[in-house]
Formats: structure tokens, sequence, C-alpha cells
């Protein structure tokens, strides 16, 4: 009895133990946050993520994408000197009290320190000068700046102006703007290296990167601090261990040190309790069934992107695989046509499911293999009933 009993407590004590791997998510002193992860983008942590918040200087991540998209297609480069106009000019009343790179109007500033006066400096001067020298004019500017939002599937962000001051029609979420920080790394990785440069020196004033994590954690190097009275103080980080890279956004903390704390929470959180790894790599073969009516009889099917996940430390190598493929599959089948499903599956839950494709072309066979397979597939057809 009393065996029984150690026994009983021990099992208990494992199944606690295995409870226990992955705690809860850290709750944050903040109006909304969200922790994803950059490859698989799986959602680790989130509070109000899809509520609609004022930005404030995280706007200038839009503004930066489209500068670094603008760069990347030869429509502008990084030696253009951009004239400085009146509603540029640091003076101007709409910035009083803002953050500045102190540029001038009627001086040439090149679009290089631009650039870096808004992801550094996080100018509210330099976002005007940048977008009237793209689009023209601030509003146009705006309009780009929605567009691209659509695009990337930010359905719930609307932009009023380029640099994030308060409006009530200016809005985002925390989901979006995880959304943006992962296009802006993925997309234009050269520019997004000027996140992580932690200090700007432009007319003879030194101003230093208000992300201070970056002097604190050398895995962070992104992306963008915010604050106005409306919006609170808030951040969105990246950082990147064992090839794992992971996004926090954190919205309306009550101070600077709170919203370094809650992001360093929850990037803590995250890199502790989970892995990112492929499972497939692209094109991987995972079976080759029976193809008839072809020139071949049997098809390489899987997967054709690979397949990352983001699972709990140590849980990968217990992913299971199981293909479900179509019982009659008939040429001609092209690259990427669907023949069955493919589902992972971790301790007996579904972690991926997807179509199952055709990864190489089988053409039609000739009419003496096609009829042939048609009395093969009329005798199948009989077991099958």
């Amino acid at each position: 009895m009393f065996r029984r009993l150690l026994l009983a407590l021990a099992a208990s004590a494992l199944c606690l133990q295995a409870q226990a791997i992955v705690p809860s998510p850290p709750q944050v002193a903040a109006t909304a946050y969200l922790l994803i992860d950059a490859h698989s983008g799986a959602v680790l942590a989130e509070k109000n993520a899809d509520q609609p918040v004022p930005p404030a200087s995280l706007t200038k991540m839009m503004t930066s994408y489209i500068l670094a998209g603008e760069i990347a297609e030869g429509r502008v480069r990084e030696t253009d000197m951009v004239t400085v106009s009146e509603n540029a000019w640091s003076q101007n009343p709409i910035f009083q009290g803002s953050s500045l790179m102190w540029i001038e109007p009627g001086k040439d500033v090149s679009l290089a320190d631009l650039q870096r006066g808004i992801i550094i400096s996080s100018g509210n001067d330099a976002t005007v000068a940048v977008a009237e020298h793209i689009a023209g004019s601030e509003a146009v500017f705006v309009d780009m700046m929605n567009t691209v939002a659509q695009k990337l599937g930010m359905v719930d962000t609307h932009y009023v102006n380029s640099h994030g001051l308060p409006d009530p029609n200016h809005v985002t979420t925390a989901r979006d703007l995880a959304t943006l920080a992962k296009a802006m790394i993925v997309d234009h990785p050269e520019q997004y290296a000027i996140y992580k440069e932690r200090e700007f020196t432009y007319n003879g004033i030194r101003q230093y990167n208000r992300n201070t994590l970056l002097a604190e954690d050398a895995t962070v190097d992104g992306l963008k601090t915010g604050h106005t009275e409306e919006a609170g103080y808030c951040l969105v980080a990246s950082a990147e261990r064992r090839n794992m890279r992971l996004i926090s956004v954190v919205m309306g903390t009550a101070s600077k040190s709170a919203r370094k704390s809650a992001t360093r929470a929850l990037l803590n959180y995250g890199f502790r309790f989970f892995d990112t790894d492929t499972v497939f790599d692209a094109m991987t073969e995972l079976d080759t069934p029976r193809v008839w009516k072809g020139k071949q009889d049997n098809v390489a099917v899987g997967l054709i992107d690979a397949t990352v996940l983001t699972l709990p430390r140590g849980k990968h190598k217990n992913v299971k695989t199981e293909l479900e493929i179509e019982d009659e599959l008939v040429a001609p089948l092209a690259v990427g046509d669907k023949v069955g499903t493919v589902t992972l599956t971790l301790d007996g839950e579904t972690v991926f499911h997807a179509p199952l494709v055709a990864l190489v072309p089988v053409e039609e066979g000739g009419l003496f293999s096609r009829l042939w397979d048609m009395v093969l597939m009329w005798i199948a057809g009989l077991f099958r009933a």
C-alpha cells in the first residue's frame, strides 16, 4: 500500500513537472502586447493584440519600411540630397516638445542622414522631409502608408500622418505592428540593420537610440520605441537567439522602464520555453503514391514550402507525421496540384495541417497505357467496394 502511494505521488510529480514545462506567459502591465516567432508566426503570448491603440512614434516603422522599399526599387538613393521644407522644419509648431533631428528649411540633408534621423533619433521633422521627398507631400505619402498597410495584412491600422503625433483616427494594433516588424526584417535586412545602431550625430548633435535594450542585450537588434500621453510608453523589439527570432510588441505602459521590463520578460519567456525548428525543408518528398494514366507510375508528393514550427523546447523530436492521400491520382498532374493532406501532431494534438501536393509534373500517358490503367482502376475499385 505504501509503495503504491509512493508510486502515485511520483506519477503526480512527473505530471506536474510535465505541465510546468511551459508555464503561462508573464502578465505584463501594458494596454496590449504580443509575442510571436518571426519564422513560424506562432503566437507565444498576447493580450488585447487586436485592440486599436495609438501608435505614437511606432508609426515611423511604416515610414522607414516604405523608404527601404523605395531604395530597393531604385526610385530614391541614400545619397539623394533632400531640401527641407517649412513643414519639415524642426521649429514647426506641431513638433513642439516632440522628438526631432533638428533640420532647417532650405538646407539640404542626405537621405541616409534622414533615414537615421527617423530610426535612431525618432525625428518627426526627418519623417516629414522623407515623406515629402518620396511622395511630393505628406498627404500623398500617408495614402501610400495605408495602401502598404493593407497589402501587408495590417487590417486594423489607419494612418493620418507619417510621424505618429496624436490623432483620434491614427490607430494600429499590436498584431499589425508585429506584422510590420516582420516585413521590415524579412524584406529589407540591409535597412533593418540600421535599427540596431545605438547613436546618431547630425549637425553636431549626438542622439542615442531610445531602445536601451540594444545596450543591455546583445541579441536584441531592433526595432522602435514610441511615446505620447495618449499612447503611453510603447516598444516593438526583436531578438535572435539559437537561430530563433522573436518579435515583441508592448503598448501603453506607464514608463520607459516599464516598457523595457515588459519586453525583456516576454522575450526571455519565449526563448526559455520554446524552440523553432524546420520540420521539413522545401520540396521534401514525403511519399511516392501510385498515379494512374500517366507516363510514370508514381509521383513524388510533399510540401512546396519549408515547414517551420515553434514548439515547447525539446518537443520537436516527438512530432508525428500523418499523410492522407487521395484514393485515385490521375494524370496529368502539375507541380503544386493537391493530392491529399499532411498533418503533424504532438502528443495527440494537431500542430500543423496543410495540403499534400505533387512535387513533380506527371504527363498523361499514351492511349494503350491509359486504357490498361482504366482496367486496373476498375479491378482495384472492386476490392475497395
